[in-house]
C-alpha cells in the first residue's frame, strides 16, 4: 500500500499493543495514514482490525513486523516505510521494554540498549531524508520525531562510557534506566542537529502504564508494575498525539512532558556533552555493526 501523499502521515514503533496502538487508534480516527511496528503476528492483526475500525476521513493503519532489538531489522523497516510514503509528518519512538537479565543478540548488542535506544536512534537516521524532505514542504513546526522515555531516567546519574551498552555486570532495571537516559540525551542531540531544518524533536514520560509493558521483565519488575496504581494505555496515547498534532508539540525542541505538561527531566539528561558523545558514539556502534 502506498500512502496518499496529501495526507498527513505518522510512524509509530510498538503499535501492536499498549502505547503505541492507544496512539494509532487516535491518529486514525483524526484521518491520519498510520505505519506502525510490532513483533507479535497475532497482536499486529488484532491491532490492525482495530485501527480499520476506529478510522475515520480517510485515515488507515498498517502494522510491520519487525524486532528491534535487532539493527537489521530496523534497517529492512525503514526501507519498506520509505517504499510506502514520500511523506512523513510526525515518527513516534515508542518501542521499548525492560529484560529479566542481559540478553546479548545475534548481532553482539546488548537487548535493552538496542530496542531501547540503538533502535530508535538508527530508525530515525534511516528515515531522516524523508523527514526533511516533508519539513520542507509543510509549514514550520509540523514535522515531529518524539520519544518515549520514563522517569527512570532519573536514576541513573550518567551513562558509562567504558561500558555503554550494559554489556558488563549491571542490574537489568539499571541498564534499562541507563537507555532511558540515553533517549533523552538523543533527543536533545537531534533537536540540535534537526532543528535547523525544521524538524522539532521532544520527549515525554509515560508513566506507570497497564499494558505488557513488563513481560519480560524480572520477577521484582512485574511485581512493582502489578501493585503501582497504573493508568491505562489511552492516557500518555493523549499525551503524545498532542505532541504529534497540537501546536505546542512544534514550539522549542529537545522538551519532556508528561501528561501535556512540561517537566525538567534529571541534570544528567540535559547534558550537552554527553548529548554529543552519545551521538558519535552511537554512529561509531553501527559503523561496526555494518550499519
Amino acid at each position: 500500500m502506498t500512502l496518499d501523499a496529501n495526507r498527513p502521515v505518522a510512524v509509530v514503533t510498538g503499535a501492536s499493543a499498549g502505547i503505541g496502538k492507544a496512539t494509532a487508534l487516535k491518529l486514525v480516527a483524526r484521518g491520519w495514514q498510520v505505519i506502525g511496528t510490532g513483533r507479535d503476528p497475532r497482536r499486529i492483526a488484532v491491532a490492525e482490525a482495530e485501527t480499520a475500525a476506529a478510522a475515520r476521513d480517510g485515515g488507515n493503519c498498517t502494522v510491520l513486523r519487525a524486532d528491534f532489538s535487532l539493527m537489521a531489522e530496523v534497517v529492512r523497516t525503514a526501507d519498506e516505510i520509505k517504499k510506502r510514503t514520500s511523506r512523513l509528518d510526525v515518527l513516534i519512538n515508542n518501542a521499548g521494554g525492560v529484560r529479566d537479565r542481559q540478553i546479548v543478540t545475534g548481532e553482539g548488542t546488548e537487548a535493552t540498549f538496542a530496542a531501547n535506544h540503538l533502535a530508535p536512534f538508527l530508525l530515525t537516521r534511516e528515515l531522516m531524508p524523508r523527514l526533511r524532505a516533508s519539513a520542507a514542504a509543510l509549514p514550520t513546526g509540523s514535522v515531529r520525531v518524539i520519544a518515549v522515555s520514563s522517569s527512570a531516567h532519573r536514576q541513573a546519574a550518567g551513562l558509562d562510557w567504558s561500558d555503554l551498552q550494559s554489556l558488563g555486570p549491571v542490574h537489568c532495571v539499571a541498564a534499562y534506566c541507563r537507555a532511558k537516559l540515553a533517549t533523552l540525551l538523543f533527543t536533545r542531540e537531534l533537536a540540535r542537529r534537526a532543528g535547523p531544518f525544521g524538524i522539532v524533536a521532544q520527549a515525554m514520560h509515560p508513566g506507570v502504564v497497564a499494558s505488557n509493558f513488563a513481560a519480560h521483565g524480572n520477577a521484582a519488575m512485574r511485581a512493582h508494575m502489578a501493585a503501582a496504581d497504573a493508568v491505562p494505555p489511552d492516557e500518555p496515547a493523549k499525551t503524545l498525539v498532542w505532541l504529534a498534532t497540537a501546536p505546542e508539540g512544534g514550539r522549542g525542541c529537545g522538551r519532556y512532558f508528561h501528561r501535556q505538561a512540561e517537566e525538567t527531566p534529571s541534570d544528567a539528561a540535559r547534558d550537552d556533552a554527553a548529548a554529543t558523545r552519545l551521538w558519535e558514539e552511537s554512529e561509531t556502534l553501527l559503523e561496526k555493526l555494518g550499519f
